[in-house]
């Protein structure tokens, strides 16, 4: 008897649990690891510079500060443009491209009325160049390959010198061939501080750079041909679970600063637990009279915001980009939906053609991280991680501010303890009888 179950049908039901373990093209599937290795040291260590400083540095979780030195009154600082093997999040590692062993590059700090030299040494396999996003600079070191100056070959190193004449958050990134570039990870932050001190300083001071990428299931580099379809989404070059945590203490103002050099993509950032207020552009501060309150900031592409709160409320707070996709990683859209539909039966039916396969999705997504399926080799479809009360169901670019009452420098105090009565629970019946509730 000829079996009513056809190839047709058969693709359509498999291709739609793609929403939860996306096969995709899997293009560079059976790549090798390759060779990307950085040729520096790519340190973790904290930047201690030789001289005082006037300024509260800013902490850029899952990164480092670049390093500098003073030499005859300029302050001197080396990138290295090279590739780098980068970590997203345990179970997805690929080849990038970034600087001094890092993606995204460390963090440049520098204050207003500096004098900065930055040496760029090219190790990469194709010429780049550097441009100063934001940053008021004469024409001739504005980085845009061509047009501004010669690329930088590979093996060479060119130098960029410049004096500060603002202050703010701000980014670099190449300006030749950047479609490659960047969405291979070059790109970093810029912070420049204001020449008078501030007289009232946020009691912690955070930098996070946007980005997303396409990497295939399976694939061991981004594809830097993608124009539309972005799949991982980060902080720092880190998805959740991988991102750091933002610590602060109860009563502490907080500044994070926020810079989007993704690829195609905005981003609403949102934070539970507080208000904030915007205080600051790329173009740089707010005057007070115009500054305004929010619990989502939206971040376009090629820009920079800076917010401020106060940590008032112990807990842990969720901040995330409120694009659903964006706080999720490598999932699947070109699949059919279903949501209630009946599967019984279907198990048998398709494992005759794909041994192993299993239905998922009629009852929604919920339970399906937590299920830890089998997935395909260097991917990361559907994953959270565990928190104290089960599953967090999120990803991407998402992290966690937690504030406690006291904290101890430098130790993340693991999850909250909510106090009695604090913690939504599952009602009793005395209380549903109490409260009318059927």
């Amino acid at each position: 008897m000829k079996s009513d179950f056809s190839r047709r049908h058969f693709l359509a039901l498999a291709g739609a649990a793609a929403a939860l373990w996306p096969v995709g093209k899997l293009v560079g599937a059976e790549e090798a690891p390759g060779e990307a290795k950085p040729t520096s040291d790519g340190t973790t260590r904290p930047f201690q510079p030789a001289t005082p400083i006037a300024y509260r540095p800013v902490v850029t979780p899952n990164a480092v500060a670049l390093p500098w030195k003073m030499v005859d009154g300029v302050k001197v600082f080396h990138l290295i443009a090279e590739p780098v093997r980068h970590e997203f999040t345990a179970g997805l590692v690929a080849d990038c491209w970034g600087y001094n062993g890092r993606v995204h590059g460390p963090t440049i700090e520098a204050v207003e009325g500096d004098r900065i030299r930055i040496y760029v040494t090219n190790r990469l396999p194709e010429s780049t160049t550097v441009h100063w996003h934001g940053v008021l600079v004469p024409s001739g070191m504005d980085g845009v390959g061509g047009l501004n100056q010669k690329p930088i070959e590979p093996g060479e190193t060119f130098k960029y010198e410049f004096t500060l004449r603002q202050h703010g958050t701000f980014m670099y990134h190449p300006h030749h061939d950047e479609m490659t570039q960047m969405q291979l990870g070059m790109m970093g932050l810029f912070v420049i501080h204001p020449k008078e001190p501030e007289s009232n300083p946020p009691d912690r001071d955070y930098a996070i750079m946007l980005s997303e990428w396409k990497v295939e299931i399976g694939a061991h580099r981004p594809d830097p041909n993608e124009m539309t379809d972005f799949n991982v989404f980060t902080m720092n070059a880190r998805s959740f679970p991988g991102t750091e945590a933002l610590l602060a203490q109860k009563g502490e103002r907080v500044r994070i600063r926020l810079g989007n050099l993704s690829t195609m993509s905005h981003h609403s950032i949102h934070l539970h637990g507080a208000s904030f207020t915007i205080v600051a552009t790329d173009g740089g501060p707010i005057q007070k009279s115009a500054q305004w309150n929010e619990n989502s900031v939206f971040v376009p592409t090629g820009t920079t915001r800076t917010i401020e709160f106060v940590a008032a409320t112990p807990g842990d707070w969720v901040m995330h980009c409120h694009m659903l996709h964006h706080a999720m990683n490598q999932m699947g859209h070109a699949s059919g939906n279903f949501i209630g539909v009946n599967t019984d039966g279907l198990n048998h039916k398709v494992r005759t053609l794909v041994p192993g396969y299993m239905a998922m999705g009629e009852d929604g997504s919920a339970s399906m991280g937590e299920m830890s399926m089998p997935v395909p080799k260097n991917s990361i479809p559907m994953v959270g991680a565990t928190g104290p009360f089960g599953y967090i169901t999120m990803g991407g670019m998402f992290t966690v501010l937690k504030v406690r009452e006291t904290l101890q420098a430098g130790v993340d105090p693991g999850w909250y303890q909510a106090a009695p009565g604090e913690l939504a629970e599952p009602a009793k019946r005395d209380e549903l009888e109490r409260d009318g509730i059927g």
